[in-house]
């Protein structure tokens, strides 16, 4: 890479940096989308959230692409950090380059995207879906490979791998319901499964009031 710029190779590894945060937002933002409102808009028709749905429905490939690619562009991100950390600082840029980068990663390429995602899974899983469909499908063979070593190792250790996902609603999502059917119950009814929802947070002593 000697006949590489320094100027390029950086901006080489802010890109990788941004795709390893791609990586990181799109698998928190699928695994914390409302199950019940993606099935709702997929069955509306809407694009992005059948494409979503698809991509769950095997979520042990969707998590072993997302896992790969992370991986990778971090070993390549590394491997560009040491060269520019030695360019720029000698022999001492190797630390300097594995200090820095490792901020870099842990901070924009870890939290801040796993946190929006967090917030706003909607907003990050729909638009991720694009990409990461036609990569799951030109990945497939690591993919299968390393969930087909998973699996064995899962077996060893005695763990069920054909365990069914439960379909079963969660509070939230039978809250997300309710909020939605405003034009199909009225405001007495709904304000009362609600309450039903919230009888868990009720203390006795809220109730001996």
């Amino acid at each position: 890479m000697e006949h590489i710029s320094t100027t390029t190779l950086i901006i080489t590894l802010i890109v990788m940096v941004i795709i390893s945060a791609y990586f990181s937002g799109s698998e928190t933002g699928m695994m914390t989308l409302n199950r019940y409102r993606l099935r709702h808009m997929a069955k509306q028709g809407n694009r992005p959230a059948k494409r979503v749905e698809k991509l769950l429905r095997k979520p042990d490939r969707l998590i072993s692409l997302v896992l790969i690619g992370n991986n990778l562009v971090n070993i390549l991100a590394s491997a560009l950090g040491t060269i520019v950390g030695m360019r720029l600082y000698g022999d001492a840029g190797v630390a300097i380059a594995t200090g820095v980068l490792t901020f870099v990663v842990l901070v924009f390429a870890e939290v801040l995207p796993k946190t929006i995602a967090a917030l706003y899974p909607e907003k990050v899983a729909y638009p991720s879906s694009f990409l990461l469909a036609p990569l799951q499908v030109l990945m497939m063979p690591l993919v299968w490979l390393l969930n087909t070593i998973t699996r064995m190792l899962m077996r060893m250790m005695g763990i069920r791998t054909d365990t069914v996902i439960s379909s079963a609603l969660s509070k939230d999502e039978l809250r997300t319901i309710v909020n939605e059917s405003r034009s199909q119950i009225s405001r007495r009814n709904q304000d009362m499964l609600l309450s039903v929802l919230d009888l868990e947070k009720v203390s006795v002593n809220d109730i001996m009031v």
